[in-house]
């Protein structure tokens, strides 16, 4: 009994001591976060304001107070303030040793959103002081992950690095392309220095770009500079005014005003020595701080040091008693807890290891599975196409041919199976690169109810020949300018609608459009396609949209198709961040309908006429133009060459890439033809060796895509145009014709 008491009177004491002490250290760390937070906060606001001195004194502070293993991560956001303020500062070379650090201490960790961060901080220091390779390196490495992420308020300031990169290069168009991808994100989500800064870039490239590549480039420099002055007047961003002095100076000499090109650049020059003074105070205070934080800390600890001598000699004794004793009395309770679990633990984690290894190699036989299967598609649908397109060709050459009513029974037939199997192959490819994520949404201004007109233009024949009335219900409150990807809302639309019209007879088809919510430059818009046609039974409504689904075998015998479009419907909205909805009764009808998100713009830079919309095509313009076909395929080169010699067009046929250019130096064609996969150089390569000696020939890709091809690339390249075979032959003339009238426009503007 004795000995029980004698123990609870030690135990007791020694571990409230133990807690207070915790508690303590505790309070300490605590109050010492709060004001590194404080002095970091005070120091961003600073230079929001710009009052560079205060900043960097603040954060200097932060960083000081930061010295300890506790604050790794505080220490770590104050290192990319500092970068970032001596960014602003044009003091590059402290900027990028910061950064350099931030990477050390974040090499081999998890930190992939700081150590992007500072990527992206790297390659605008870079570019800015003319190391544009290693910009191009670190802003790829930052753009990849942001990427990954879908991460588009991070990834605008790369696309900035990268527009600012070109734009050293003296790429003006690439860098043009840049700047106006990143500006609406920086709009969207109020980054409004990032958003002047871009827009005064785009103004400099607008204004040293070649007139021939952007039409009216000055008058849309102005337009970019004005918005500059605007956002820097209201929100006093004083570096932006004064480089607004420098352009205007520019854009003065461009009209031969010397009288205000003197002025601007007058007014720059004086405003420039004024900010630099202000940079330089602002560095010169950097370095002060740091020393004479220094020497305040060393005079504070050396008075310090005597009181805590004697206190620490007192209580020293005391401390280490009690805390040794709670060390040995922790430890053995440990090392007994760690001993009864330690054969669970192992165990456990023998299991643990199992289960990862049957995971990664299930997680490899899938992946080699999608690829496969994507390699498969990707080869049989190339290959089908070559063939098919002999098909399609020979059977257009025979109905022109003024058969016999019953041949050209059989060839109709011939031609609606050669439509259809096309029809398959395309919306496989469509869905393979959906699948395989290969798709990307883009973000370009267009008029909504413009493009609807033109999709039920481009629909009005089926309408008419299942003789149904089509119904467009479009709200008014609707912002006329949208940002967003036409073309695939335009797929959508085109699948949907297409689909009622297809299982409705002598019936209506309703096509509503409402504005649900409209806020911050942003509308969410709801959409409608309703109909009174066959309708679909609840049990198929669960699988209507799986690929090669349909609501019955009797409806695939009916009216045919092969339950792909529903498919592709639902991933597109998947992918612009929608989803896809259902209501039907048989008998009754159905109606599908989705919400989906729109950014307002500001400026509209559709095409007047989008590359699905076909337009009226004047054969007789087309009569004695000279073509020159690019083709390895011998039955290829003679349809495609007769095809065109029916409309009296004039056809050289080259057999291969380098043929082409030899012909194209020697000759004065109306338009090229181009294959794309042919031996020797690929037609690419032809078309961007054409390029550099003719920039103004319309020079169109005839080819059969596949899933591993970005259409993209073939604009780049130098392609006016895509003509995917097989092709209708409608559309086929009616490419040309637009191409050529492009041009035509072109030249005489």
């Amino acid at each position: 009994m004795g000995y029980t008491s004698l123990k609870h009177r030690i135990t007791l004491p020694l571990l409230l001591f133990i807690f207070m002490s915790i508690c303590a250290f505790s309070q300490s760390t605590q109050d010492s976060l709060n004001l590194i937070k404080k002095y970091h906060f005070e120091g961003r606001e600073m230079v929001k304001t710009q009052h560079y001195e205060e900043a960097m004194v603040n954060l200097a502070r932060a960083f000081k107070l930061a010295n300890s293993p506790s604050f790794i991560e505080e220490r770590l956001k104050i290192h990319f303030s500092i970068a970032q303020l001596n960014y602003n500062l044009q003091n590059y070379e402290k900027a990028a040793k910061e950064v350099r650090s931030i990477l050390n201490q974040t090499k081999d960790t998890d930190k992939f959103l700081e150590i992007a961060e500072a990527n992206t901080l790297l390659g605008l220091i870079y570019a800015q002081i003319g190391k544009l390779e290693e910009a191009e390196i670190t802003l790829r490495k930052a753009d990849n992950w942001f990427t990954s992420q879908n991460d588009e308020k991070n990834r605008a300031n790369v696309l900035l690095g990268f527009g600012i990169l070109e734009l050293k290069r003296s790429n003006y168009k690439v860098a043009i392309n840049y700047f106006n991808a990143a500006i609406p994100t920086f709009k969207t989500s109020q980054a409004l220095y990032q958003e002047g800064f871009a827009q005064l870039n785009k103004t400099e490239a607008l204004i040293k770009v070649n007139p021939n590549e952007i039409e009216n480039s000055i008058a849309k420099a102005k337009e970019s500079l004005r918005i500059v002055k605007q956002i820097a007047n209201a929100n006093h961003f004083i570096k932006l005014q004064i480089e607004s002095y420098r352009l205007s100076s520019y854009i003065a000499l461009r009209d031969n005003d010397y009288s205000l090109a003197e002025e601007s650049m007058a007014t720059y020059e004086r405003k420039n020595d004024s900010i630099y003074q202000v940079f330089l105070k602002a560095i010169s205070a950097s370095i002060n701080t740091e020393s004479d934080v220094v020497n305040l800390n060393e005079i504070i600890d050396k008075q310090q040091s005597d009181l805590d001598k004697q206190q620490k000699s007192i209580n020293f004794g005391k401390m280490t008693t009690g805390l040794s004793i709670a060390l040995i009395v922790i430890l053995s309770l440990l090392t007994l807890s760690l001993y009864k679990n330690n054969n669970l633990r192992a165990k456990a984690n023998e299991l643990l290891q199992d289960k990862n290894n049957e995971l990664q190699l299930a997680k490899e036989k899938a992946e080699k599975a999608s690829l496969a299967k994507a390699q498969f598609l990707s080869t049989i649908t190339h290959e089908l196409r070559t063939p098919l397109y002999a098909v399609t060709g020979l059977t257009h050459l025979l109905l022109e041919e003024d058969p016999k009513p019953d041949q050209k029974e059989h060839l109709n037939s011939l031609k609606f199976s050669g439509e259809y199997l096309l029809s398959l192959i395309n919306n496989i490819l469509d869905l393979n690169k959906l699948e395989a994520n290969k798709v990307e949404v883009e973000k370009t201004s267009f008029h909504l109810k413009k493009r609807i007109n033109d999709v039920l233009i481009a629909l009005k024949k089926s309408a008419d020949d299942r003789k149904n009335n089509i119904h467009l219900e479009f709200d008014q409150t609707i912002p006329e300018k949208l940002v967003g990807d036409p073309l695939k809302l335009s797929q959508v639309l085109i699948n949907l609608i297409g689909n009622s019209l297809k299982f409705t007879q002598n019936g209506d088809v309703y096509i509503r459009v409402s504005n649900l919510k409209e806020s911050n430059n942003k509308v969410l818009l709801h959409f409608e396609i309703e109909d009174n046609g066959v309708g679909i039974s609840k049990k198929k409504q669960k699988s209507i949209f799986e690929s090669f689904s349909q609501a019955s075998l009797q409806i695939n015998r009916k009216f045919g198709g092969t339950g792909l479009g529903l498919a592709i419907v639902k991933n597109l909205l998947e992918l612009m961040g929608s989803r896809i909805q259902l209501e039907s009764q048989l008998g009754k009808g159905s109606k599908f309908w989705f919400d989906i998100n729109f950014n307002v713009s500001e400026e509209v830079s559709e095409n007047k006429n989008p590359q699905n919309i076909a337009i009226p095509v004047d054969y007789a313009a087309l009569e004695d133009r000279t073509v020159l076909v690019v083709e390895d395929n011998k039955i290829n080169q003679m349809i495609t060459k007769k095809i065109l010699e029916k409309n009296k067009m004039v056809c050289t046929v080259a057999d291969n890439g380098m043929d082409a250019i030899k012909l194209v130096q020697d000759n004065n064609f109306d338009v090229v033809l181009m294959d794309i996969h042919m031996p020797g150089i690929s037609g690419i390569e032809a078309t961007q060796e054409i390029r550099k000696f003719d920039k103004q020939l319309p020079i169109i890709a005839l080819t059969a895509v596949t899933i591993d091809e970005n259409l993209d690339d073939f604009y780049r390249a130098g392609f006016n145009e895509i003509i995917p075979k097989p092709f209708k032959t409608e559309e086929f003339f009616e490419k040309i014709y637009r191409t050529l009238e492009n041009r035509k426009m072109t030249i005489d503007s």
